[in-house]
């Protein structure tokens, strides 16, 4: 999309379900497991630029033996400061010892990451500073094995408040007030109670200390634990772990927003967010990939048994459809068709917008990220205008000529490349002046395609939810072409409402469509209706979220979309631009019917699937009104 948004965070993990020996003779190396991870993050790099980690865990070693080690960078390239350092450290081991580094048994016992079980993470800071601690995976480390706990989630919960309180009324002292503490302490809670009642069970059967630590290893429940610890967490979540004796998880929210998929076979079991990175790394098919069910986790035991099992009841199924839009990669085979499907809706709406004159229309995409809805969008106007070939070539009632029918079929959709990305804006510009005219060079144009003060020019857009780069940016330089009209097409509907669930998009006055409306309201003389909404907000800001209603969706209620969108247009239109500027946004309407199994819409309508979403909206609308610029949960 044009405009950068933050997102949803990337989570990896592999265990090995065989001795290192079978990696070294079958693949050549014993670090076939870390070798496997980098690939599962490196494809994923587009979930999290701000922060990269992973953990490493060797099973059964013994006592006095490091069995866990940690890597996280909070650099400029992450993922490589991550793996640069692991290797490394390996390097060194080789260097020290080369003869027996080859050997599996050696470098296990000997290296940091030569072990069976990895956990990777991909950062972007939604809640929390940009800092190393603020980088997963995060630990709680003990003596005893089966109470270290190492977690990495791609997750936002709206309740922090709630669960921080809760956790004080038990008696903790948390360290810090964000989602990822709370998370890593409230399983380390029950965590430590299932250790507790497993030990006094173990004590009155009459076993020693000893003996009743790898007791409690085997017969620890994770189930229950998770089950537990998530009974109060409101928001979207995909949250993996490890014990430190080996078994490990990846849990789900009850309403599937975040995406989590798996694979196994006999020699690893694989989890990532999303599923074309698993198909590519371990060259699977997409069937044999599953997706975790909402409210459920995948368990991997340290004896290699995995079942996937419920730990919340499941709820409506509310998967995130920007996932589908914009933000996983568009190889999977699913969402490449979604994305088409989306721009192949938009056909009739677009044509409309230039009249239907498609002998005088330039189509094109910006940024590349919109190319696969492009392409519908293409197949879309092509049938639309193999429809009207076949009516006129009807119309002339077999007195046609050669000539003619030429004429009729030689007509195409004219498709250019028009805008290229040729810079990455560095903001070391600090006049305000400067940083503008620096961003008015992000892209560059292809000059000479478009025929002056006579093309329409149609150009189409993953989403615009704050449109800062339209007006600054992208259609000053559209204009240079000299277009009759430019139609700025969107793939995704208005977005009206903050996420809470892990998109960076919180504020409600960074939303063009909001202040649109608001404009409008002021403009008829409707400030009321701001008025009796902050009212209605700020009349439930002490009540439990479970009561909260969005009434923040009365804002809205006046217009239509299409009302809200040329206002839009008129906004982000910049001065001094001779082209006439046309928004089109996708209708909530179509974006259910291109993705039906992934609705999560309450960014476009208002309709959270948690209490705690109803919150976040009061919360912003409220700091809006009173000019208070900070987050909303």
């Amino acid at each position: 999309m044009s405009d950068q948004l933050k997102h949803e965070c990337g989570i990896a993990m592999i265990r090995l379900l065989k001795p290192l020996e079978y990696y070294k003779e079958k693949y050549g190396s014993w670090q076939y497991g870390i070798q496997k991870l980098y690939l599962l993050m490196e494809k994923q790099h587009n979930r999290g630029q701000e922060g990269a980690g992973v953990v490493g865990l060797k099973l059964d070693q013994t006592p006095g033996e490091k069995y866990i080690s940690r890597e996280r960078s909070c650099g400029n390239q992450p993922i490589k400061e991550v793996f640069e350092n692991i290797y490394g450290r390996l390097r060194e081991g080789e260097k020290n010892n080369p003869e027996s580094f080859k050997d599996p048994v050696w470098a296990k016992e000997n290296l940091p990451f030569a072990g069976e079980l990895y956990l990777g993470h991909l950062r972007y800071g939604t809640f929390g500073r940009n800092s190393i601690d603020f980088v997963h995976p995060v630990m709680r480390e003990n003596n005893w094995k089966s109470r270290n706990l190492v977690l990495a989630g791609n997750f936002n919960l709206t309740n922090v408040d709630e669960l921080f309180n809760l956790l004080v009324d038990l008696g903790q002292h948390p360290k810090d007030y964000t989602d990822t503490v709370t998370i890593l302490e409230k399983v380390g809670h029950y965590l430590d109670e299932e250790n507790q009642m497993l030990f006094r069970q173990y004590k009155n059967d009459g076993y020693s200390n000893r003996e009743i630590s790898p007791l409690i290893e085997d017969s620890i429940d994770i189930q229950k634990i998770l089950s537990s610890a998530s009974r109060s967490w409101d928001g979207g979540y995909a949250v993996g772990g490890m014990f430190g004796h080996g078994d490990s998880f990846v849990m789900r929210d009850p309403w599937g927003i975040r995406p989590a998929f798996y694979y196994q076979d006999d020699e690893v079991v694989v989890v990532a967010s999303e599923r074309p990175v698993i198909q590519t790394t371990f060259n699977v098919r997409a069937n044999t990939i599953k997706e975790i069910a909402p409210g459920n986790a995948v368990i991997i035991k340290k004896d290699g048994k995995i079942e996937e099992v419920p730990v919340r009841v499941p709820q409506k199924r509310r998967s995130c459809s920007f996932e589908r839009i914009y933000f996983s990669r568009g190889s999977d085979k699913d969402i490449y068709l979604e994305r088409k499907k989306l721009g192949q809706l938009l056909t009739p709406a677009i044509l409309d917008s230039v009249d239907h004159d498609i002998k005088n229309t330039v189509f094109s995409f910006i940024p590349n990220t919109a190319e696969t809805a492009f392409y519908g969008m293409m197949e879309g106007v092509r049938q639309k205008l193999m429809e009207e070939k076949k009516e006129q070539i009807h119309d002339l009632n077999g007195s046609w000529t050669e000539e003619k029918l030429q004429e009729i079929i030689s007509v195409e959709p004219r498709v250019e490349k028009i805008a290229i990305k040729d810079v990455k804006l560095r903001t070391f510009i600090t006049n305000d002046e400067g940083r503008d005219d620096l961003v008015g060079h992000v892209y560059d144009v292809t000059y000479g395609v478009v025929k002056n003060q006579e093309d329409n020019l149609v150009v189409i857009d993953d989403s615009i939810v704050r449109g800062t780069t339209l007006k600054k940016s992208i259609l000053r330089i559209l204009d240079r072409l000299h277009p009759k009209k430019i139609v700025i097409v969107s793939s995704a509907p208005q977005i009206r409402y903050p996420d809470c669930y892990g998109i960076d998009m919180t504020r409600m006055g960074e939303f063009i469509a909001f202040n649109a409306t608001i404009a409008m309201l002021k403009e008829r003389g409707m400030e009321h209706i701001i008025e009796e909404t902050y009212k209605k907000c700020k009349a439930q800001e002490n009540l439990p979220k479970e009561e909260i209603v969005n009434y923040v969706k009365e804002i809205y209620k006046p217009f239509t979309a299409e009302e809200i969108s040329a206002k839009i247009a008129e906004l982000l239109t910049p001065e001094g631009i001779e082209a006439e500027v046309q928004i089109v946004y996708q209708s909530i309407e179509n974006l259910h019917e291109a993705c039906p199994e992934n609705n999560g819409d309450w960014y476009f309508t208002g309709n959270y699937p948690t209490p705690g979403g109803n919150k976040v909206v009061n919360t912003s609308f409220i700091n809006y009104v009173e000019g208070n610029d900070k987050r909303s949960y």
